[in-house]
């Protein structure tokens, strides 16, 4: 792994949505309509954030690059941020955008409802990429050369900007759709050949525009539409890593399900640190699984 001199304190930089999650999460199976008892949290989150805060637990130390506003709600954001070992001064504060929110609601059969408020981050566009240029971690003439995670939150203007841009063509980026509604905007990242793409198994499908019935299938799927390389996950079943050099699979633990909110963004962190500490592919991908495992189950903290 590769740092700039810019950022000597900086592992990488995590871009995208840092926002409130607010979750309300029933033991029991619902549907449209049902009402349960259960229990509402609000805590840090947004795929940026998510991210960060799971490399932060691996001994990481990531930078966000995101849009927070100067509210209340945005302040209390920030020091929650900075309390979890991120370097906060490269975020962009804005006085006139309020800070986004993400509500969800889910059951013992999974992800019941979702919405996520990111109207703040998409106004900003290419306002959060100025760290990037005024020194704050790198420069025009010393680009940033690192590792990078990016959420499909940005807007498909400013993800196909990042595709291109000489501002980051050094640089190891690690892309995530956000939710398979923002699926289709990685579509860049597999016309120019970049990064590397995290998805599930209905992401991938939409990406290339056809039904997969495996991971690895899905996988084979996005390297032929241009992807360099890709992760594809299937919940419990077989998940799949895909190159030039090969396609390998692996099966996650079997847990019970307690939470899905967070899951692939923690998945994507493990792998990121598993590879940043030497990892081969097969021993990445399986720390992976294992670390979103833990996580679905409770077993580890939010």
């Amino acid at each position: 792994m590769t740092s700039t001199p810019a950022a000597p304190h900086t592992d990488i930089l995590c871009i995208g949505s840092v926002l409130w999650d607010v979750i309300g999460r029933a033991a029991l199976a619902m549907r449209q309509g049902t009402d349960v008892p259960g229990r509402i949290t609000r805590l840090p989150g947004g795929v940026a954030m998510n991210i960060a805060m799971t490399l932060a637990r691996f001994g990481m130390t990531p930078a966000l690059l995101t849009a927070i506003g100067r509210d209340a709600e945005g302040d209390e954001l920030m020091a929650a941020c900075a309390a979890r070992g991120m370097v906060t001064n490269s975020v962009y504060r804005s006085d006139d955008l309020p800070t986004d929110r993400y509500m969800a609601v889910e059951g013992a059969n999974g992800l019941i409802a979702a919405i996520a408020d990111a109207h703040s981050l998409e106004a900003a566009g290419a306002k959060i990429l100025r760290p990037l240029t005024d020194g704050t971690l790198a420069t025009q003439e010393a680009p940033y050369a690192g590792l990078v995670a990016l959420d499909g939150n940005l807007t498909i203007d400013l993800l196909s900007e990042i595709t291109t841009s000489p501002l980051l063509a050094q640089a190891d980026l690690r892309v995530a759709p956000a939710s398979p509604g923002k699926a289709e905007r990685l579509g860049p990242f597999l016309t120019h050949g970049r990064g590397t793409l995290y998805v599930n198994l209905e992401e991938a499908g939409l990406l290339c525009q056809r039904h997969f019935n495996s991971a690895a299938e899905a996988a084979q799927g996005l390297l032929d539409r241009g992807a360099a390389r890709a992760l594809v996950t299937n919940g419990g079943e077989t998940a799949a890593e895909g190159s030039s050099r090969a396609i390998i699979t692996q099966t996650p633990p079997q847990v019970l399900v307690t939470r899905v909110t967070g899951a692939g963004d923690t998945f994507m962190a493990a792998h990121i640190a598993a590879e940043a500490r030497g990892a081969d592919r097969g021993k990445a991908l399986d720390r992976a699984l294992d670390a979103a495992a833990s996580y679905v189950s409770g077993k580890t903290p939010i």
